[in-house]
């Protein structure tokens, strides 16, 4: 099972966000237990920008297992086409590209896509199975260790800038 992974269960983790975190950290385990994530352009670039360093970042995401998986051009187009008939039926800029790009690189890549996001991707990625960590029962918060660092249920990640 491969699982695309969103930007907003990353930010949980890394920023160890009393709310989310815990059960972000849970489903990324779940998800690694059940197989392999990855992650598009777009998700590496908006979970590296709350990292102090880009070293830091990329040690962040590898040291979860999270391959980093690229779109390739008539994908990435598509997408543009996607959000411009977004755009011109109303759409609000509340959503940007990189939304679109990863509905459709999970689409393209993965069997589901972890996100708390599920509104969105529901409702335009219809054929995309989604796992939203908040729908998961809250148990006892257990940290997600990697290579020796505690992510997630109130732990820091060195480099981590995130001030919301």
């Amino acid at each position: 099972m491969i699982t695309a992974v969103d930007t907003s269960v990353l930010l949980d983790v890394f920023g160890a966000d009393p709310e989310f975190g815990p059960r972000s950290a849970d489903a990324l385990r779940g998800c690694l237990a059940e197989g392999s994530l990855i992650a598009c352009e777009a998700v590496w670039a908006e979970t590296g920008a709350s990292f102090g360093a880009s070293a830091d970042a990329e040690a962040a995401l590898s040291g979860l297992r999270i391959g980093f998986s690229a779109l390739d051009a008539s994908i990435s187009l598509a997408v543009g086409e996607a959000w411009r008939a977004y755009r011109q039926a109303g759409g609000t800029r509340e959503r940007v590209v990189a939304d679109f790009l990863i509905g459709a690189h999970a689409l393209a890549r993965a069997d589901r896509l972890l996100t708390r996001d599920r509104g969105f991707y529901r409702s335009y990625f219809v054929e995309l199975p989604i796992l939203d960590p908040a729908d998961a029962p809250e148990g006892q918060p257990q940290p997600l260790t990697v290579e020796g660092r505690e992510h997630g249920a109130g732990a820091d990640v060195e480099g981590d800038s995130t001030d919301g």
